[in-house]
């Protein structure tokens, strides 16, 4: 019995001490052409739900499909370039002051790397 509390107190421990994903976080990377390019990243963390927007120069896009799992995020945007609709899904992983983050794009095979800072 002594072991199953102390196993269950360290798994709640694990829990709570998990990195919040809410708040504003701030990303500067390179695009596959070599732009340089910033996005802005309003996220809100409920429970195993992610909501938010993506705020970049060419306008704001709700996320799609926010999931938390303990730090790792998950989440999707539908962005529209030149008339032609793209949806670029995004995975990261939380700390306290960053999330290191991949989004991928163009059936999967594009991928740009980058760190946003929370603001």
């Amino acid at each position: 019995m002594v072991l199953k509390s102390l196993f269950l107190t360290a798994a709640l421990a694990v829990v709570s001490f998990a990195a919040d994903a809410t708040g504003v976080w701030k990303a500067e990377y390179q695009t596959p052409n070599g732009d340089t390019r910033t996005s802005t990243f309003h996220l809100k963390a409920d429970g195993d739900k992610l909501t938010g927007k993506l705020v970049t120069p060419m306008g704001e896009t709700e996320i799609k499909d926010g999931k938390v799992n303990g730090d790792d995020i998950n989440f999707s945007v539908v962005r529209n370039f030149n008339g032609n609709e793209m949806t670029i899904n995004y995975a990261g992983k939380v700390s306290a002051d960053e999330i290191k983050m991949k989004a991928t794009f163009g059936g999967g095979d594009r991928t740009i790397e980058m760190v946003a800072k929370k603001q």
